[in-house]
């Protein structure tokens, strides 16, 4: 089990795969029996999947067992009540989910959710137990102009500002948006440019060890070059999640990379 806690004294690598609104019943089960397979059982690298509200109850099943993790996509940031169409993070305890997305760059986008509510909704999560993992990144057009700092900073200040215990219990995933889908990839010296202005953000709240993953088009290919960058913990990993032997190797690539300075297990 991922564990953030300062006392916790050996550093792992974190890998959770997203599989986005891609599954079935068939599907997952020859996937999931290929990552029990493939990737259980690797005490030095943290995995898990993260899937549609719709197949929680068949992941936990499958992977009940095992020492591999799993989460949700979302999660509302209100506890109960009449929200049709919403999922509480009581509902996702309830199916001991470990990990749960917010404000991946398609729910910013698509669904219009400010950096307030992903706030509320890490909130809401971490009260139920959960582990969120705080997506933030910059659109193309941003960076061009030279403000993705800038915009990461903005995203990530609600955040912040829940005060220092509840940010040393989450997760961020720093995702360029230009880089999600797209095979394009963020330069590992990218990537870590941005990953130290957040670990440096971190380290003046007092939590500089909480875990920064790196999203966007990784592969088993480009894997090893991203996770050997000093403050990069690991990977939320998209399309490549959903091949058993890409992710296997992803997961591995992580496994003989160094940790970075901040991810714990």
């Amino acid at each position: 089990m991922f564990d953030n806690s300062a006392a916790s004294n050996a550093r792992r690598k974190l890998v959770l795969g997203n599989w986005k609104m891609n599954a079935s019943l068939a599907a997952n089960l020859t996937l999931l029996e290929g990552l029990k397979k493939n990737i259980a059982g690797l005490r030095d690298v943290c995995r898990g999947v993260i899937v549609p509200f719709p197949y929680l109850a068949q992941t936990q099943s499958v992977l009940a067992e095992t020492d591999i993790q799993w989460g949700a996509q979302d999660v509302s940031e209100k506890e109960s009540g009449a929200y049709t169409g919403e999922v509480s993070a009581s509902m996702l305890s309830d199916f001991a989910c470990r990990y749960v997305l917010v404000g991946h760059s398609e729910r910013r986008a698509r669904h219009r959710e400010s950096s307030e509510l992903v706030a509320s909704k890490a909130a809401t999560a971490l009260k139920a137990g959960l582990t969120p993992v705080v997506c933030v990144g910059e659109t193309l057009a941003e960076r061009e102009d030279g403000r993705t700092l800038h915009v990461i900073e903005e995203q990530l200040k609600p955040v912040f500002a829940l005060g220092a215990e509840q940010v040393g219990k989450l997760v961020i995933a720093y995702e360029p948006v230009w880089a999600i889908g797209t095979g394009k990839t963020a330069a590992p010296e990218q990537a870590q440019e941005v990953h130290g202005a957040i670990r440096q953000q971190l380290a003046s709240l007092g939590v500089p060890k909480v875990p920064l993953l790196y999203g966007g088009s990784v592969k088993a290919s480009n894997a090893p070059q991203l996770f050997i960058m000093p403050d990069i913990d690991g990977g939320l990993i998209g399309g490549a999640s959903l091949d058993v032997g890409e992710f296997s190797d992803i997961v591995r690539a992580a496994l003989e990379a160094k940790p970075g300075s901040g991810g714990q297990g």
